[in-house]
Formats: structure tokens, sequence, C-alpha cells
């Protein structure tokens, strides 16, 4: 397409998501629901075709020389459709919250006043690689009674076209608008550039993706973009702990998958259990090819550790996104050096304290500045999955308008309501 059609058909998009957008709010929960149930039936019985669509994305993304762990976020493995299915239901069975009101009082003069939950209209999901992201976007905009548009990477076209008329499909089974979950069909980079420029059409803009995606769609945006760049998350062993418990945590942190941005980049340990603890997670990194990039005081205890990877950690490393086998450690004082060291080089996404301290626990709730705060659990369960959301559009570090996964209430807003008996105002 020449830049003249694309602009035409972004415009053709946002039109159509505007119109369905009225129709999608207007929709009972049975529809919608029944709409998601079939996107699941329909995910499992067409497992092997869109396994087949994915082997074109990997092959032509092996061939390109894209890292694995890039590849690895491609693949629509018989799992991650399950997990895709499995969304679909838990958001099925979920209340529909649209319409519902919530605080209504009654005022001195008579009125009462409150507030309704109403879906946002129109989002518009700019995502990268991983194309289940194309089913999580388009089965919380069901269930939140929006319209949107989606336009996944060009490493994962095939696979995101093939899902996208499973949704398709989904959405006329249940006499849902066709034009309610829409696939920005071409590869062209100037698409994302209109799309985000559409006021009149797009309501708000949702990037997922790597830092350099994200900072240019939130410089370039028109409308509201939900984001977040960094996924630096930290895990900090406090003194006292379970050692074995923290030595458990830890690893699945940073190993149960490198590529995601709820893995823990950051290892901070309370100098109390230093000496215990470091060489115990040393020896499970160093099994795993873990490299560790460590304060002085980390690296003379992690010396001894047959097989262990090490570096002396740079200014840099604090604050970096490795998304690899890597990870930082230092060693703290205790658990206010930790808070001010998340806090100063974190991505104010997720962090974890391993601890036995009570009050330890709620200082750390209380004043690490991150979306989500964890007492004695992997970083790794940061996701809307793993939190009851059934699915997740993505993670904001943003404090407006939504902070941490954002499910169906990140992609609502609140009307006020006002109900009276022919009260006037003197």
């Amino acid at each position: 397409m020449n830049a003249l059609n694309i602009a035409e058909y972004t415009h053709t998009l946002g039109l159509q998501a505007k119109t369905a957008s009225a129709q999608m709010a207007r929709a009972p929960a049975a529809i919608k629901n029944k709409a998601l149930l079939a996107l699941a039936r329909l995910l499992r019985q067409n497992v092997d075709a869109l396994q087949g669509d994915n082997a074109r994305d990997l092959e032509r993304a092996r061939a390109a020389g894209l890292a694995e762990p890039m590849v690895d976020r491609l693949k629509l493995t018989p799992k991650v459709l399950e997990t895709c299915a499995q969304g679909c239901e838990q958001l099925a069975a979920m209340p529909d919250i649209i319409g519902e009101i919530q605080g209504m009082k009654q005022q001195p003069s008579g009125i009462r006043v409150g507030q309704m939950r109403v879906p946002i209209g129109v989002f518009g999901m700019i995502y990268e690689s991983r194309p289940n992201v194309t089913i999580e976007a388009a089965s919380l905009s069901i269930k939140s009674g929006n319209a949107c548009i989606l336009r996944g990477g060009s490493e994962a076209i095939d696979s995101n076209k093939a899902l996208a008329r499973l949704v398709a499909q989904a959405l006329a089974e249940a006499g849902l608008p066709e034009h309610g979950v829409q696939l920005v069909q071409t590869t062209d980079r100037a698409a994302v550039g209109q799309l985000i420029a559409m006021p009149q059409y797009v309501d708000v803009i949702i990037p997922r993706g790597g830092k350099g995606l994200i900072e240019r769609i939130s410089a370039e945006a028109k409308v509201p973009v939900i984001k977040h760049l960094d996924g630096n998350c930290h895990t900090y062993v406090d003194d006292p702990c379970d050692i074995a418990m923290a030595v458990q945590v830890a690893d699945n942190a940073k190993t149960q998958k490198y590529s995601p941005c709820n893995a823990s980049e950051g290892l901070l340990v309370a100098r109390g259990v230093a000496a215990e603890f470091l060489p115990q997670i040393g020896a499970v990194y160093a099994a795993k090819g873990v490299e560790m990039r460590g304060c002085p005081e980390a690296l003379a205890i992690l010396r001894a550790v047959p097989g262990v990877q090490l570096a002396e950690a740079t200014e840099a490393d604090w604050s970096e996104e490795y998304l690899a086998p890597i990870i930082s450690v230092k060693v703290v004082a205790g658990v206010d050096e930790a808070i001010a060291h998340i806090n100063r080089y974190g991505s104010h996404h997720t962090d974890a304290i391993l601890t036995r301290d009570h009050m330890h626990a709620q200082q750390f709730l209380r004043d690490v500045d991150s979306a989500s705060v964890m007492v004695n659990a992997s970083t790794r369960f940061a996701d809307g999955f793993e939190y009851g959301l059934g699915a997740e559009i993505g993670i904001s570090t943003d404090k407006f308008h939504a902070r941490g996964p954002v499910g169906i209430e990140g992609l609502t807003s609140l009307k006020w309501v006002v109900l009276g008996e022919g009260e006037v105002r003197t």
C-alpha cells in the first residue's frame, strides 16, 4: 500500500471500530460470554492449523537471525493455546461489570449520586512478537464491551491473521459486530503512525513490546497511552528469611522464563544472610548457566561456587532489563537500602521481598513505588492470568489511568449518574 492507501485503510478501520463500539457496549453479558466460549472452543479445535501458520512465522524469524529468546516469544505451542482458551473461559465466568452502579449516595437536595462503569470505547493495541496477545486483547475487548484495533508485529503476521479469523468467527456465532475486533492486515509501519493519531476514532492506545516501540508511541501518539517501558524487577532476600524458600523463589523469579517483563533482573541480599544464601543460589544459577553480575561484596562470596559465571556489575547493570540468563546481584545492609535501591534503579513494575519479618514486609509493601509489590512470592506471578483477571492487555507502570496488569476494569471508565424525583436547584 502507498501512504495514501494506508491512511485511507486505517481511517476505515477506525470508523468501523467506532460504529461497532456502540453495539459492543450494549451487548448483554450472555452474548459476550457466548463469544468468549466460542473462541475458547475454536482455539482448541484448530491447534494443528494454528501451529502450521505459526511455523511459517518461526521459519522467517530464524532465517532473519532473530535471537532465540525472541523466537521463543513467537511460539504458539499447544500449552500457549490452551492457556489462551482457559483465559477466555475465565473471563466468561467472571461477573460483567459493565453498567454496574457504585457509591450511590443521597444528597441533602434529595438527588442520589453515584458512578456507572462503562467501556472506554475503542482501544488500539500495538504489540510485538507474542501472537497470543491477539487472543488476550480480543477476549478482554469482548468482555469489557469495547471495540479494538490490533496491530501485531510483522514477525507474527501469519499467526495473528489465523487467530483473528477465529475471533471473527466467534463474534459472528454470538451475533456481535464483525468489526468489534479488527486486525491491521498490513505490516507497513505507516499504519502504526496513522493508528496512534486518530483521536476521532481511538480512545486509548496500548503498546506492548520493546522499549523503543513504546517510547516512539508515547512520543508520537495523539491519544492517551497505557504503557510500561521496562521490566527491571527485583527480588530482595531479607534478614531474617527462610533460606530454602528464598533459593527456590529467587530461582523461579529468574529462570522459569527469561523473556517476560516480570522475570527478576536484580537480586538484592541482606548482609546478614548473604554468606549462607549466595553460595546456594550461586550453585543453582551455575547449573542453569545464569551469569551473575555482582557488587564486590557479592563476588567475594560467590567466587567459591564451582562453575559460577561472574562479572563485576557496572552502574548500568543496576538499571538493566536483560531478558536473558543474566542477573545483577548486590549485598545491601537491610530493608531500607533495598527499598532505596529499587526505587532508584527499578522500573516500578514488580518487586518482591522474601522475609520472615512482618514489619519488614509491611514496610516493603508500603514504600516500594511499583505497580506490583510481593511478599514471599515469585515476581513471575505478575500477570493478569495469575491475578485472576482472565487475561491482561498489558502491564502499566503509569499511575493514571490503570496500574499493574490491565484487565477488564482497566479498559473501562466511570461516568456519574444522578437519580432524582423532580428536584430543582435553588
